[in-house]
């Protein structure tokens, strides 16, 4: 006599009990009612369930009822009723006497040839220590930037220090030419101390551009313009934040420009005004220092490169950026190009002269 071929729907469910049992990973299958038809031997270990704690047990049952919670009969509501776009969440087991377990629960329906027997397949993650991971990074993160802000915030002071001491000697000097280099390194410190106040004040380490020159042009005029009726100088756009290292750049770069601007291109008390303009093009940026002064200086005057010259032309290259000098009659316009994407400009452009030759004042005498 031959013997009865077992019906399709025993054959999954055994296919089904085997991998089950076999997974390592937790997890379970459960009956219409929710019942406990098979367990993972990972899942009893995992949470020291006692496979003759099964038999006819409800999920709810198991663990003295650690698992009877609100939003585990959710999930199960949705994923027994065949909704798979709610059948995965996150919930909290309280074992009695234990600490609680952050865990993952992914629930979905099996599609059966017997519908009349619903069946529901359980995956359970245990996600605690990855979550107390998380936040220990997280506070450890939050405590580096507190600390962070207040080195930031002492290297200002510091520096703000040392632009005072240099100051208070390039008073007290007698030589013209050592009291100008000395006003000149105190603007240089004055314009990174201007840097690290607002990165003390700043979480993401990121510099709003305008705060910052607006900060830095007013460090800059309090120190070097005598009378702000006849010189003016005011921060124009500067939309967008940059990166601290860039900032420290472009701050150098204004610097060296303004003050080049305020001792050469107002001569003998003439009146004027100095324009920062920084404008953010997608990747691309371009910062313009203008003045409406005396302008470039003649064709074939004697010039050289000084340390300014060479500070702007170095801090620009580090950038990926090109310096323009171009005259506005009046006056001169320096502008720093960045750009990574090349962009289609229509029309012809006046060539724009060496930055070493056409500083506005740039002579033998000044050495800028």
């Amino acid at each position: 006599m031959l013997a009865q071929k077992p019906a399709p729907e025993d054959v999954a469910l055994s296919l089904t009990l085997a991998v089950v049992s076999s997974s390592p990973a937790p997890l379970l299958l459960l009956d219409g009612e929710l019942g406990v038809i098979a367990a993972s031997q990972s899942f009893l270990e995992a949470f020291e369930v006692g496979s003759g704690e099964l038999a006819g047990r409800s999920l709810y049952e198991l663990g003295g009822g650690q698992w009877d919670t609100p939003r585990l009969r959710a999930l199960l509501a949705a994923a027994t009723s065949g909704d798979a776009t709610a059948s995965a969440g996150e919930m909290d087991l309280a074992p009695p006497g234990g600490a609680i377990r952050r865990l993952i629960v992914q629930a979905r329906r099996l599609a059966y040839l017997d519908l009349a027997q619903p069946r529901v397949l359980v995956a359970v993650t245990d996600v605690t220590d990855a979550r107390a991971d998380a936040a220990a990074n997280e506070a450890a993160l939050l405590q580096n930037g507190v600390l962070l802000q207040e080195v930031r915030h002492r290297v200002a002071n510091s520096l703000q220090i040392i632009a005072s001491v240099l100051m208070r000697n390039a008073r007290n000097t007698g030589s013209d030419e050592t009291r100008a280099h000395l006003k000149d390194a105190h603007h240089r410190v004055m314009s990174v101390a201007a840097l690290e106040r607002l990165l003390s004040t700043s979480k993401e380490g990121d510099i709003e551009v305008h705060a910052y020159f607006g900060s830095l042009c007013e460090s800059i005029a309090a120190s070097m313009i005598d009378d702000p009726g006849r010189i003016s100088l005011t921060v124009a756009g500067g939309d967008g934040v940059v990166d601290a290292r860039v900032a420290v750049s472009l701050g150098l770069i204004v610097t060296e420009l303004v003050m080049n601007a305020v001792k050469y291109a107002f001569p003998d008390e003439r009146p004027g005004r100095i324009t920062v303009d920084y404008n953010l093009l997608g990747p691309n940026w371009i910062l313009c220092v203008r003045d409406d002064g005396v302008g470039m200086p003649p064709a074939g005057a004697a010039v050289r490169t000084g340390l300014g010259t060479t500070i702007v032309q170095a801090l620009a290259a580090q950038l990926n950026a090109l310096v323009e000098v171009i005259p506005e009659y009046p006056g001169t316009k320096v502008s720093v190009h960045h750009a990574q994407i090349a962009l289609v400009v229509e029309g012809p452009r006046t060539p724009a002269a060496p930055l070493a030759a056409t500083l506005p004042g740039v002579d033998a005498r000044s050495g800028y």
